[in-house]
């Protein structure tokens, strides 16, 4: 191959010009004269070999004419717009001879690299114009996923917020609600055909001021208790309604979509405690969540069939879900967390532990996985869909607020328990003073064995409460009755300025197998609580005193017993119940639960094949 040379440079691929530049074929440019035919032409100089030597000579000078500066070069044409050559630079690297080339040659190569740092800038801006903007798709495909109910549904008498730390952070309170409702799509999961909804779950999680520890109390739904005044989709509010069971509150205006705020008051009421957020999650929601972080481990002591589901089903079936360790996700996650037959004594009490059992290990899995946006946001998606939260968490921006606070809780810093209860019949009691003595310790925001949230322990000496008798299956109990043998009835009067004493005190009555006969908010204001009595009734009023110690008991105008709930009461009982001597210790502090209570609450990282039944 020839290779002819002329007075042009190179183009930067090193191939020169169209027009008689450096070529890559066996053509043969004209022969200058002094070439001599047939010969190829000596390489001219001008060349990086020459420029070296310039550089090292300082004195050798470039010939007119060649290299970069001859006719048609750059450099010839830089010198002919400043209208006179440059003199060569010492260095080589002048307008002139080799080095013209040199630069000549470079400058393409800049400019493609100049080119090349921006396409790279700008393709890291489009990178990130592109994630924020699906950033803002998935808060808005989020937004648009998530309901909440309105504020004004929320009890304007509520306990207030939870005291701040010496560090000056307060504790959290979150009520967890998984909803039965058959609406859409949930028929499928839920196997039922009823109208409304009802809370087949309810765990209130306590998130202790230093946000390293937290407790969930699982409040069974079968408990009786009093469903205060509550808002109604029509706008009105409906009365206060004692006795009732627990997850009655949810089903309150009979819609398809429940009511959250309702069961969020009934919550207050019961315990005393500021609920800060609230979290419903139905059916589907559910089934998704669980097949959003690929299954969750579980664990069953014996085989379930198709007719332990469904009790209506006339026969055995198939097993559903098999004995021993498992990972199930959608329906069979389902099936596990609402199972309630074929398992121990066919209890809610078995499955509210199963539930707390699943939670655990849902967090567990999730903890594993990693809190990245690939785990979180099938999640969040997953859960969004079919969840209903407080005014205070309704944004995906202020639920991704709300996770991030909670992420530095360790998985065995984290309790499940059941409030103290006992079988009243086919329903449940709440055992008291244990249960009002667990709400003041979640109100002073101790563990419940007794610490408060840094591991600080209570005052030596403190007095360890009697063992509440662990509940057995009983016929119905006999009510309370007086010397002459009849049931004792009590109307409840508060007779202070402080709100929701009456139910608490109609649960400690109940408790005692004591008859309500009403409670009423109205009353002639008084400091000191007094239980009145008609004709033959101080007897059976000693015995409600006896409930309400520094109770005063004084004969009344009307028949019957009254009990008038004055500002000692109020000063001791609004927060916890009524006033006992178990319910406080040591410079006011809560008593040490019952130890059973203790033994029985369930961490995050305990085996998942234990505690899951009961009877």
């Amino acid at each position: 191959m020839s290779v002819q040379w002329d007075g042009s440079p190179p183009d930067p691929a090193g191939r020169g010009r169209a027009d008689g530049g450096v070529r890559t074929d066996d053509a043969v440019r004209p022969e200058r004269p002094e070439d001599g035919p047939g010969r190829l032409p000596a390489p001219r100089p001008g060349g990086r070999a020459e420029a070296r030597r310039a550089a090292r000579d300082r004195a050798v000078p470039v010939r007119p004419g060649r290299g970069g500066t001859g006719e048609g070069g750059r450099t010839a044409a830089r010198a002919g717009r400043r209208d006179a050559p440059r003199e060569p630079r010492a260095d080589g690297r002048g307008g002139s001879g080799g080095s013209g080339r040199r630069t000549a040659a470079r400058s393409p190569e800049r400019a493609g690299r100049g080119g090349a740092r921006r396409l790279i800038a700008w393709s890291v801006a489009g990178v990130l114009v592109v994630l924020a903007g699906a950033g803002g798709a998935v808060y808005y495909k989020l937004n648009g996923n998530l309901r909440s109910f309105d504020a004004d549904a929320i009890a304007p008498d509520r306990p207030p917020e939870s005291a701040a730390d010496a560090h000056g952070h307060r504790p959290v309170n979150l009520l967890l609600i998984g909803s039965d409702s058959r609406a859409g799509k949930n028929s499928d999961l839920g196997g039922g055909d009823e109208d409304g909804a009802r809370s087949d779950t309810t765990i209130l999680l306590h998130v202790y001021a230093d946000h390293r520890h937290a407790v969930g109390i699982s409040i069974p739904r079968d408990a009786l208790v009093t469903v205060p005044r509550c808002k109604l989709p029509n706008g009105k509010w409906t009365r206060e309604q004692p006795g009732q069971m627990f997850n009655s509150a949810f089903s309150v205006g009979n819609s398809e979509s429940g009511n959250p705020a309702c069961t969020l008051n009934t919550v207050e009421r019961l315990t005393g405690i500021r609920v800060d957020h609230t979290i419903e999650v139905n059916f589907e929601g559910f089934a998704a969540m669980t097949g959003a972080v690929g299954g969750v481990d579980v664990c069953l002591p014996n085989d379930i069939h198709e007719g332990n589901i469904n009790p209506n089903l006339g026969r055995k079936g198939k097993v559903v879900l098999a004995k021993g360790r498992q990972r199930v996700s959608g329906q069979q996650a389902l099936d596990y967390v609402r199972l309630r037959h074929g398992i121990g004594d066919d209890s809610d009490v078995g499955r509210m532990k199963r539930q707390q059992a699943f939670l655990s290990s849902l967090l567990a899995k999730i903890k594993s996985k990693g809190l990245s946006p690939g785990t979180l946001l099938p999640l969040a998606d997953a859960a969004t869909r079919s969840m209903t939260v407080d005014p205070g968490l309704d944004s995906a921006a202020k639920l991704v607020d709300f996770a991030l606070t909670l992420k530095s809780i360790d998985l065995h810093e984290v309790k499940f328990l059941t409030t103290p209860w006992r079988y009243s019949g086919s329903r449940i009691d709440l055992v008291h003073p244990a249960v009002d003595t667990l709400w003041r310790t979640l109100q002073a925001d101790r563990t419940i064995d007794g610490q408060d949230a840094t591991g600080q322990q209570d005052a030596a000496g403190a007095p360890t409460a009697e063992p509440t008798p662990s509940p057995t299956p009983s016929a119905e109990p006999t009510p309370a009755v007086g010397a002459d043998g009849a049931p004792i009835r009590v109307t409840v009067y508060n007779a202070t300025n402080a709100a929701g004493l009456a139910a608490r005190a109609a649960e400690t009555l109940r408790a005692a197998r004591v008859t309500v006969a009403g409670t009423s908010s109205r009353g002639t204001a008084r400091a000191t609580t007094t239980v009145e009595y008609g004709t033959g009734q101080r007897a059976a009023a000693e015995k409600v005193a006896a409930l309400f110690p520094g109770a005063a008991v004084a004969p009344g105008q009307a028949a019957g017993i009254s009990l008038r709930l004055g500002r000692d009461y109020a000063a001791v009982g609004a927060a916890g119940g009524s006033p006992s001597p178990t319910a406080t210790g040591p410079a006011g502090a809560p008593a040490p639960l019952p130890t059973e209570v203790v033994n029985e609450a369930r961490s995050g990282d305990d085996d998942i094949c234990s505690n899951v039944s009961y009877g």
